[in-house]
Parts: C-alpha cells; structure tokens; sequence
C-alpha cells in the first residue's frame, strides 16, 4: 500500500524523474518539503479556482513569495535581493539592510512605540532590544545584515558570494521570527532554500539597482503619509495584500517623457535605444531634422516633455511635436512586444519590420537576393549585392534600415519583407511534403 501512495506522489510531482507532465500544470500536486529521500512531501498551495475547475498555478519563482500576504513590498524587495545575490552581492548587502529597516519600522508601528528621537537604525534596533521584543539570535541576525550593509555603502572592497549568502541566511532568521511573531496564527515557515543561481543575471546589475532604489523611494513616500496621519490622529491600518505586478528584466520603467498632459513610460532595455527615422511613420522628417541638431538621435536625448521641441529645427510647428509623440508611442508599444517574443523564444534569429517579425530557418537564411526569388525592386536588390547583403540571412535584424539606400524608400523595403514571408511559407510547404 505504502509504495503505491508513494509511486504516485512520485507520478505527480515534478521534483521526480518519474514525473511526465511540466513544472506547474495540472499534474504536478506535491513537492518535497526537506528535499527528496527525507519522505516529507507537501501540497502545493498555490491553487485557485475558475469556472468550478481546481487550477494548479506554477511554482513559486523567489522563495519570499510569501511575504506578499502581508506586504508587496517587502515581498518585491526580497525577490529582488535574490535575484542580486549571484549577480551583484555588493547591491544586495546595501539593500538587505533596507529591508531590516522596513521590518524594524512595522514593528515600531504594530507595537505602537514612540521612536521620534531615534532616527538610526542601530538606535531602533536597541529600542526594540529595551523593550524585550527581540531575541538573542534576531539580534544577532539584524546586526550582523546591518554591518554587511554598511561596509558595502561604504567599502571599495570586492565583495563575495559568501558575504551576500551570510546576509540571506541572516535574512531568513529574522523573517522566520517576524512571521512567527506577527504573522497569521496558521502560518507555517518554509524551510530555508539558497537562492537560485538560475536567478542570476535575470537583470542587468544597473536595472537592479535602479529597481532597488525605486522600491526605497517608494517605502520612504508610504512611511511619510503613514506619519502624516498619525500625526492628524487617524488610524493606519497595516497595508492589506495586493497582487503584485511582475516586471520581467528589462522592463523597469526608468523615466516618464510627457506631451500636453499625456504621459509614456520608457523601459530600461530601451533606456539608449536608436531613433531610426524610419520607424517613426508620421514625423520621419521631424526626426530627420532633429538629428541633424543632434537631438532626439536616442532615446536618452529626448526631453521629458516634447513641449517646444519643434523650435530645434526650422519649418516644424507644435503639430509636427504631436505626431512625434503619437509615433514614439507606437515604437515603444512595439519594442516591448518584440522584446516579449525575443524572450519567449530564445536562440532564435527575426528580421522585423514594424510591428511584423519573421523567424530566420537555414532555408531561408541561404536563400539569395536575387530576382529569381524577389521581384519589382531591381535596384534596391543591386545596392544590397553591392554592399555584400547577398543572401537573406545577412539582412539586418531591422529592415526598415535599408530604407536609406538611394532611391529605396520604405515601400520597396516592405515589398521585400512581404516577399520574404511568402518564401518562408513556400519552405514550410515543401517541408511538409518532404516529411
């Protein structure tokens, strides 16, 4: 009896070799607590309900996914510092302390403590201490995240792996202890994990930064309202959950650029993205113009608002601002979505054109510029060979480039997209009858 219980846990989780489904889908029920051998297996709790049918969601991806019970962000906070651990452990000592910060500060305000003369941490920490709050061993652990910290906001040093997984296994004390403490009677700790090297370099070290930096701007506004209101004597109640919002690597919003009350978030992967004129469909020539003043060639070099950008250049009014803001809309919108699928699909090689991609097979790739396979563009197809393109393959990833060739313009530039398509489909039909 016993081995067929334990055969089919085994047939249902995908932390088995045995296991046939994938990670998350609607077989994969158990996981093992303790690791596997140890005979400790759990149901996975990440369920939901639609349409009367159970939904088993996927695993979780940071280990304090948890914390988003009670807080999003601290929960945003400590995936991001998992994330950074493997990939900058100076970064994650200096924002670890951030987040003993934030905790010390919820149990000041849970526990209704006057801590007005005490603006250091180390001095909310020993406040805490005074008041029996906090162990010997949570001591231990706040101080020892603290000084790490401070030695890496302060110390030129190259830090080690081993100091950044010191600090999460501090980490992982307090936070046992603070959930035990303050956290729902039925809580029950997962046990410790590493954090995954497979979360290494998921973001670029700058984009981290830039993300950790964000979330302390924003706990310093939350924690200002909270002391505003308490202040005027109206109650706080702590910060219910909310579904947090995942944002993949590279799509941290860096800045805000405006026109006439509307705005436009710009991601980091696209933080000194190329301005090519082409893409732009309603304003190229503005563009045009504007690069031959230097201005608006990459995204960085554009102004946070649009307003008057058009006094730049000669003959280009305050209509001409608003088509540029409308087409720079459009370029973002479609960069994310190609950023999406270049993710989603990994290895693999696209031309694009606007919002259209193709996916580049060998076929494809060796088929030749020529008028055998392309027709109506003679010329265009001549510069091409003349600057070596002699082959699909070696076109460039973005093909409203080539728009520039004398005499060229954007429609050959599409017809020959268009005609690449259709070859692409030719290749699959003879596959087919080949297999």
């Amino acid at each position: 009896m016993k081995s067929q219980v334990r055969k089919n846990i085994y047939l249902h989780s995908s932390d088995c070799e045995i296991f046939k489904g994938e990670d998350g889908d609607d077989t994969d029920l158990f996981f093992s607590i303790d690791g596997k051998g140890k005979g400790r297996w759990g149901i996975r709790k990440e369920k939901g309900y639609k349409d009367g049918k159970v939904l088993i969601m996927k695993k979780q991806d940071y280990y304090y996914q948890f914390l988003a019970q009670i807080s999003t962000d601290l929960a945003v906070l400590a995936r991001d510092l998992e994330y950074s651990v493997f990939t900058s452990p100076r970064m994650m000592l200096t924002h670890a302390r951030a987040f003993v910060e934030e905790i010390i500060n919820r149990i000041i305000r849970t526990e209704g403590i006057t801590d007005m003369e005490r603006s250091g941490l180390n001095e909310r920490i020993y406040l805490l201490k005074t008041q029996g709050l906090l162990t010997k061993d949570v001591m231990d652990a706040v101080h020892n995240i603290r000084k790490l910290g401070n030695d890496a906001a302060h110390n030129t040093k190259a830090f080690r792996f081993s100091e950044a997984l010191s600090s999460w296994e501090s980490l992982y004390e307090l936070v046992k202890w603070y959930m035990e403490v303050y956290g729902q009677v039925t809580f029950e700790m997962p046990a410790y994990q590493e954090p995954s090297i497979d979360n290494a370099n998921k973001y670029d070290v700058q984009e981290l930064d830039m993300r950790l930096s964000q979330w302390q701007e924003s706990v310093l506004k939350k924690v200002s309202k909270i002391a505003e209101r308490l202040d005027n004597n109206v109650s706080v109640l702590d910060q219910q959950f909310t579904e947090e919002k995942v944002i993949t690597p590279g799509n941290t919003e860096i800045r805000i650029i405006e026109y006439k009350g509307e705005r436009v978030s710009i991601p980091y992967f696209l933080r000194d993205a190329f301005l090519l004129p082409q893409r732009f469909e309603n304003s190229e020539r503005f563009m045009i113009a504007l690069g031959g003043e230097q201005q608006a060639r990459i995204i960085s070099e554009l102004p946070q608002n649009l307003e008057g950008i058009s006094s730049l250049v000669k003959r280009y009014k305050e209509e001409n601002e608003a088509l540029l803001f409308k087409d720079l809309k459009i370029f973002i919108d479609v960069e994310r979505k190609r950023i999406k699928i270049m993710q989603e699909r990994p290895g693999e090689l696209f031309l694009f054109f606007r919002s259209e991609f193709v996916i580049m097979t060998e076929d494809l790739s060796r088929s030749i510029l020529s008028e055998e396979y392309f027709k109506g563009f003679p010329n265009f197809l001549r510069q091409l060979q003349h600057d070596g393109i002699k082959t699909v393959g070696q076109l460039p990833q973005e093909l409203l480039i080539l728009a520039k060739y004398e005499r060229v313009g954007i429609g050959p530039v599409e017809k020959l997209f268009k005609q690449i398509k259709e070859l692409q489909k030719e290749y699959q039909k003879s596959n087919l009858v080949t297999l």
